[in-house]
């Protein structure tokens, strides 16, 4: 710690290093935890970013990363899906193995991050599946009508960065859908009202829904384009695998039980 360094930078250089507080958050490198036989994605002490269970390593082990796929209720049938945040991979390869007729396209700003693909099973990139190293904002702003599906999970140790909070940045995921798409995003945040005004400026004030998760200090916000909601398609009509199907069942019918509530 050099002596110009004094207050709160003081305090995250005796904490963190000096040099990690000079780094973007974007380029920290995360630390991998291990806890038997499951491994984690952290940037900060006790909190994880990413599970994965060594011998069942596609399996969704965190409550909201199954939520968020209750989108499938709304886009049963998805052939192109956008994800904002890699992380640990658990999504992308669900998806990846349970949605055999989708384009799974992700974007990841850090670099450390995508270098730990392989030790999370992340596949290879290939025809329907690809991971590009870019600044999630900036990315989705040139995927005009790109997606069925938009999943939007992306986090550093600060929490949603900035550039993924803005109301220019929900515009943007707006325009990224096809008519009849949909969106899903962690909020795991000290504001989430203010993330469900922009997500309701972008959609609709009726084309949001907020769900909560009992277990754990967040919500996934729902976003659908207009006459999305009406969809509400049985588990049946999905491409989903039927082994996922199951998996996912009692999410899809919390889905379907908020959305006749409202």
């Amino acid at each position: 710690m050099t002596s110009t360094q004094t207050g709160w930078r003081a305090w995250l250089a005796a904490l963190f290093g000096a040099s990690r507080v000079d780094v973007p958050p974007h380029l920290r490198k995360p630390s991998i935890r291990r806890r038997g036989d499951t491994i984690e994605l952290q940037f900060a002490h006790g909190v994880s970013q990413s599970q994965m269970v060594t011998r069942d390593p596609d399996r969704l082990m965190i409550d909201y990363t199954r939520t968020m796929l209750g989108a499938l209720v709304l886009v049963p049938r998805p052939r192109s899906i956008g994800m904002v945040g890699l992380g640990g991979g658990s999504q992308a390869k669900y998806c990846y193995r349970h949605l055999h007729d989708a384009r799974i396209e992700v974007v990841e700003n850090n670099p450390h991050v995508l270098a730990l693909r392989r030790r999370f099973h992340v596949p290879d990139d290939d025809a329907r599946f690809r991971v590009v190293l870019d600044d999630g904002a900036h990315f989705l702003a040139g995927r005009h009508a790109g997606y069925d599906l938009l999943l939007v999970d992306g986090y550093d140790e600060t929490g949603i960065p900035g550039a993924l909070s803005t109301q220019a940045f929900y515009d943007h995921c707006r325009a990224s859908l096809i008519e009849g798409g949909a969106m899903a995003i962690n909020l795991y945040c000290e504001d989430p009202a203010m993330h469900v005004d922009r997500l309701q400026r972008a959609f609709g004030p009726g084309n949001v829904l907020v769900i909560e998760e009992p277990r754990q200090s967040n919500r996934v916000a729902l976003a659908w384009t207009v006459g999305t909601a009406s969809l509400a398609a049985a588990d049946d009509a999905m491409a989903l695998s039927p082994t996922a199907r199951r998996d996912l069942a009692r999410v899809f019918a919390n889905v379907r039980e908020a959305l006749a509530a409202r």
